[in-house]
């Protein structure tokens, strides 16, 4: 199988589950798993900032991939996690992690230094020269501090052959379409907002890498699926359908509004490590009430 048929649809960027005390929660990790797998989405993508990477480190890291690896056993792709802002600690980690069962690397942009559009490419420069694997590059400004701009993509994208792909979540439509219109023809742009997936898609990208998809795997790969097939009328119905829920998961900042909903759906529990925090009480009702509704939206259109 190619990577654009690996990566075509919709990946989970899935969360890391903790117990009370801080220990990662493995039973309800292998169920948020066998949840997104038996949902039908196309992928998952271990570590990356859903699945709370910057606080699980070292031998844990290795735990994690190695577990997720062994759960699904070979039914959907699987990415790994790995960037960071020291470009050194990066190809250290591609050089030391065991990613037997994984197909490609998604690295985010590095963060905080802010680094010159020139840093930028000589970073994924030296990732394309050392990586076991391809790389998905990641551009979130919102948590980088940076944005990678369209003309630095591309140039990345013509100049680095290992990175074969950008996830793309600056929501700037300017700059998404220069990329789109200017990209190699095998680099494949994937949304990295659920909330804009569809018009992504639309304008050319090939699907979506998810944070809502933890919870409503079956819909949102539906959702995904039927935009890529073109059925947008169709699309929209789905798409409309999680807008509040998608808005809610991001309002007291991610994974934490995520958690929630899995908790609620008894598939992990509401816990973390600090910095993140659960949502507010006032928050969590709402929530409830989200999914009481869409509960019986479901059951009507069933």
């Amino acid at each position: 199988m190619s990577l654009r048929e690996k990566f075509t649809g919709t990946g989970v960027a899935i969360v890391t589950p903790f117990t009370q005390d801080g220990k990662i929660d493995w039973p309800s990790f292998e169920k948020v798993i066998n949840h997104i797998i038996n949902g039908k989405c196309e992928y998952i993508v271990v570590l990356g900032t859903t699945g709370e990477s910057a606080t699980v480190h070292g031998k844990e890291k290795q735990e994690v991939f190695s577990f997720v690896n062994k759960v699904n056993a070979g039914r959907v792709p699987l990415v790994a996690g790995i960037g960071g802002n020291d470009t050194h600690e990066v190809i250290e980690g591609f050089k030391n992690f065991d990613l037997t069962g994984y197909d490609a690397i998604l690295s985010v942009a590095p963060y905080y230094s802010k680094p010159n559009q020139e840093g930028l490419f000589q970073h994924y420069k030296a990732l394309d020269a050392a990586s076991p694997l391809p790389i998905i590059m990641y551009n979130v400004p919102s948590r980088t501090g940076m944005n990678v701009t369209g003309e630095t993509q591309v140039r990345i994208a013509k100049e680095c052959k290992y990175v074969f792909a950008t996830k793309e979540a600056s929501g700037d439509f300017a700059q998404i379409n220069y990329i789109i219109k200017n990209k190699p023809a095998d680099f494949m742009v994937i949304s990295g907002d659920d909330p804009i997936t569809l018009p992504m898609i639309a304008d050319g990208a090939e699907g979506l890498i998810s944070v809502v998809a933890n919870a409503y795997p079956k819909d949102y790969s539906d959702m995904v699926r039927l935009c890529l097939a073109g059925k947008f009328t169709e699309a929209q119905k789905l798409h409309f359908k999680y807008t509040d829920i998608i808005a809610s998961m991001f309002a007291e900042g991610s994974p934490s509004g995520v958690k929630a909903y899995l908790s609620e759906m008894g598939l992990c529990g509401n816990y973390f490590r600090l910095s993140v925090w659960p949502v507010s009480e006032k928050h969590h009702q709402k929530i409830k009430e989200l999914m009481k509704g869409i509960n019986k939206l479901s059951s009507v259109l069933a």
